[in-house]
């Protein structure tokens, strides 16, 4: 038996509210509140989910797939 390598990835969508005087300046909030862990993906909507397949010793890669 042999033994394969799972990648599985995750596109998740939230919306956060910033109050700015501009486009720049809520999109640096934004940044900042994310970093310092104040906005937290981990409830958002997934809105992707790919799948890929790789044997341990990396010859058998295989492209990520919907699921």
């Amino acid at each position: 038996m042999k033994t394969y390598q799972i990648v599985i990835e995750e596109t998740v969508v939230d919306d956060f509210t910033v109050k700015a005087d501009t486009p720049d300046e809520a999109r640096r909030k934004a940044e900042q509140k994310y970093k310092s862990g104040e906005f937290v993906l981990e409830g958002g909507e997934v809105q992707r989910k790919r799948i890929a397949v790789n044997g341990m010793d990396c010859e058998n890669l295989v492209d990520f797939t919907e699921f």
